[in-house]
């Protein structure tokens, strides 16, 4: 009951299949919010190749003596626009600081720049020479961890040992990937929908041979859309990249999300925990599965 009242407090665009080519238009932090306001940051990678938008909502509620849990919404730009007073309404008892990791573009989404930052490089060191090419998460998850963080804390106390990452799809890749990669940088990662077919499937192997975090108190929930996407029409280009990508998708299990959250059960320090939408498909799991990551924020997860 409380994930359907949580679900309610989304507009009706968060379950419609986010358009890539969307113009992102005004959002909360436009229009104005009754329990946040805003703060608007620019970060440069560390290449100069891309540019980004980070928007923080800070609660107007004074803090815990122990400083707001933080969480970070990758793809930001489009997180944002799936953000309302309603939602945020909801959280008052213990309002997180909510950090937008987005693109400096006028688009929902930057899709070149997402697959280069979300996912992971190449256990060989090759380059990943793909249509939109891939493997700088290690870069992206330094400037995440780095300057962009920095920069929140900066502006506002922050609890420290209450850190979430949230992602969908490549973005939903990327906090798997986090997870494994860092130590005490969070302590909830939220992925609905991880691209698990990438390169393969090769997280499932990075899950399978990771060995947890000792003495940690992890929080990882994997989310997944059961059902099926409806057809759209393609063009030329489109056509080839989902041929490419269903062709991807047959090296790893139908059900690799819950596989996912299999492998990291019993890990040291992981409590893993599977939620599946079984009405909602991939796109529009992105909206849908905010709700559950603010909560898993403030250490509430959704029944």
């Amino acid at each position: 009951m409380k994930l359907l009242f949580w679900l309610l407090c989304l507009p009706m665009a968060a379950f419609a299949a986010p358009d890539l080519s969307k113009p992102l238009g005004p959002t909360i932090a436009d229009t104005g919010s009754a329990y946040y306001h805003f703060d608007t940051h620019a970060f440069t990678s560390a290449d100069g190749q891309r540019h980004y938008r980070v928007v923080t909502a800070l609660p107007n509620k004074a803090p815990p003596a122990s400083g707001y849990p933080v969480i970070y919404l990758l793809d930001g730009n489009s997180a944002l626009a799936s953000l309302n007073d309603a939602m945020l309404a909801t959280l008052q008892d213990d309002p997180p600081v909510i950090v937008t990791v987005g693109y400096q573009t006028k688009l929902r989404f930057d899709v070149r720049a997402r697959a280069f930052d979300y996912t992971e490089p190449r256990r060989d060191g090759k380059a990943i020479n793909e249509a939109r090419p891939g493997g700088g998460s290690d870069a992206f998850l330094a400037l995440l961890t780095g300057p962009i963080k920095a920069h929140v804390r900066a502006l506002v106390k922050t609890d420290p040992a209450r850190q979430t990452l949230w992602g969908h799809s490549f973005g939903g890749l990327f906090v798997l990937y986090a997870l494994t990669q860092t130590e005490g940088e969070f302590s909830g990662y939220a992925a609905a929908d991880p691209a698990l077919w990438w390169q393969g499937g090769d997280m499932l192997t990075r899950l399978a041979a990771f060995a947890g975090k000792e003495g940690g108190k992890n929080q990882v929930l994997i989310m997944h859309g059961g059902a099926k996407a409806p057809e759209r029409v393609l063009d030329g280009a489109q056509q080839a990249r989902l041929k490419a990508r269903q062709q991807m998708m047959g090296a790893v299990p139908k059900d690799a999300a819950l596989e996912a959250a299999r492998r990291l059960a019993g890990k040291a320090g992981i409590t893993s925990h599977y939620r599946e939408f079984p009405a909602l498909s991939h796109g529009p799991l992105f909206g849908a599965s905010l709700m559950p990551a603010l909560r898993l924020a403030q250490g509430h997860l959704a029944d």
